[in-house]
């Protein structure tokens, strides 16, 4: 029985895609077979591979880099004290004694220092937390610091510890999406390292938070919420420099070798006895003992001494070299890291300080600003009894300019301020607070008190009375008040 054919279809049939097999895949980079170079070739370029070190976790090797090495200890310590030279300034509508009192009260807490510490802690570490100690809440850690409870002058200061001080993460996190720490920790252990049974829960908003340099999710996780130090992507640039170095320095051992040429010296070492030999030996010690300082050396008349000198040349650049990379792992100019003067002819460094300050900024931003806001609460309720509903402030800038560039941005200032006073924009009030806030950075105007902004005048230039002009005397009511002051003579 015969098949019936399909009818052929008219309609044209959609192309079908050509897949290419997985053995054609053709890769988008360079090689080339022959001189072997390029992708999948044999060379030292292809076998370069990045290993996870993670130096973070090796707690005594960052303590040796911090002891023992001066640039370790630079880059750990130069940013966190740039960020809180010059501090802050409080934006919000406070009298200039509430910020003196505030002032005060973080001088003699050693608040500001004690943050710097938390931060260099958390640079070397990758991790330090700072615990808000309050006077009346030392049964009360575990519970969450409520700024109605907090008593006056209660504020005594912050504890400082580091991740491996005792100070652990717990495992719960914040659920509250409200909260600025949502996704952290809610809860700290802090054990004692001696005894290892003392353990005490605190609540995280007493606590202050410093983690380093931060880090991908899961590679947070592994550290167990805390982040990388500062040294850790720095640690193989500082090693090629101290290797450098350490080189240059054994080298300078051999910039001036004296050569002796023995006759049969080969023969002398091979072919006799040991005695022999180690009369040999005594013989050039003490021809090396009795070389003076004026280059004089005994020799015996069968033997030659020459000198062999050495250059160093482009050492000196491959040293430099590797000083720019360290600072630029750091973050931190060489003019300032190494206290080197900018190289080149018309080089200022103005432009690497900036960069330099600019990050500094972000990092106070980042870093600085989130733990401020927590800290500044309770020292308000613990000085004052209130926080200020439009509590804010910024930082001040670290950058210090000379005098002629600080007596211009006085005079600009000055200028400006003086203009808006006379078009009437601000008060006389606001004009002597508006100096007396130029005197904080710049230290000029510091005489202007608060007695004499509180005795200004509140009101507008346009609102101040008058005076009545008079009009000058002519010369007829000039030569009026002169006869009358005249005393009238007597008649003859």
């Amino acid at each position: 029985m015969k098949q019936k054919r399909k009818p052929i279809s008219k309609e044209p049939k959609a192309a079908e895609p050509h897949i290419r097999s997985a053995r054609h895949l053709v890769m988008d980079s360079f090689t080339n077979e022959l001189g072997r170079l390029g992708l999948d070739q044999p060379g030292m370029m292809g076998a370069t591979d990045y290993k996870l070190t993670r130096i973070t976790r090796n707690y005594n090797l960052l303590n040796i880099l911090y002891r023992n090495s001066w640039i370790a200890k630079k880059i750990i310590e130069t940013i966190p004290g740039d960020m809180c030279k010059n501090w802050v300034s409080f934006t919000s509508d406070l009298k200039p004694d509430v910020t003196d009192r505030l002032h005060r009260l973080e001088q003699r807490t050693k608040t500001k220092e004690k943050i710097n510490e938390g931060l260099c802690w958390g640079d070397l570490y990758g991790g330090a937390a700072a615990i808000m100690m309050i006077h009346g809440d030392e049964d009360r850690l575990e519970e969450p610091l409520r700024m109605d409870d907090i008593l006056p002058n209660s504020y005594c200061g912050l504890l400082v510890v580091d991740r491996w001080s005792g100070i652990y993460p717990g495992i719960e996190l914040i659920e509250d999406m409200r909260d600025p720490d949502f996704g952290l920790p809610e809860w700290y252990e802090v054990r004692d390292t001696i005894n290892d049974n003392a353990m005490v829960r605190v609540h995280h908003s007493r606590v202050l938070r410093f983690c380093g340099r931060k880090l991908p999710y899961w590679e947070n996780m592994a550290e167990i919420g805390w982040g990388a130090s500062q040294l850790e992507h720095v640690f193989d640039e500082l090693a090629k420099r101290d290797n450098t170095s350490w080189n240059i320095a054994s080298l300078v051992f051999q910039a001036n070798l004296l050569v002796e040429k023995i006759k049969d010296l080969d023969t002398l070492l091979s072919a006799t006895d040991p005695q022999t030999q180690q009369d040999f030996y005594a013989v050039k010690t003490a021809q090396n003992q009795m070389r003076n300082n004026n280059g004089m050396m005994i020799i015996g008349p069968d033997d030659e001494v020459s000198a062999m000198n050495y250059t160093f040349a482009g050492l000196n650049d491959i040293y430099e070299s590797q000083m720019l990379d360290i600072a630029g792992a750091a973050e931190i100019p060489v003019t300032k890291l190494f206290g080197r003067e900018p190289a080149g002819q018309n080089a200022t460094g103005e432009s690497d300080m900036q960069n330099y300050y600019d990050m500094v900024g972000q990092r106070q931003e980042s870093q600085l600003r989130p733990v401020l806001n927590k800290l500044y609460p309770v020292l308000f309720m613990s000085e004052f009894g209130y926080v200020p509903e439009d509590l804010d402030f910024r930082f001040n800038s670290i950058q210090t300019p000379t005098e002629d560039k600080l007596a211009d941005i006085v005079g600009k200032k000055v200028v400006s301020i003086s203009q808006a006073y006379n078009d009437g924009a601000i008060t006389q009030k606001m004009y002597l607070q508006e100096l007396q806030e130029l005197s904080y950075s710049t230290n000029m105007f510091s005489s202007i008190t608060d007695e004499d902004v509180s005795r200004a005048n509140n009101d507008f230039i346009d609102d101040m009375p008058q005076e009545e002009e008079q009009d000058e005397p002519t010369e007829s009511d000039q030569l009026d008040i002169k006869n009358k002051d005249e005393p009238e003579g007597n008649e003859s």
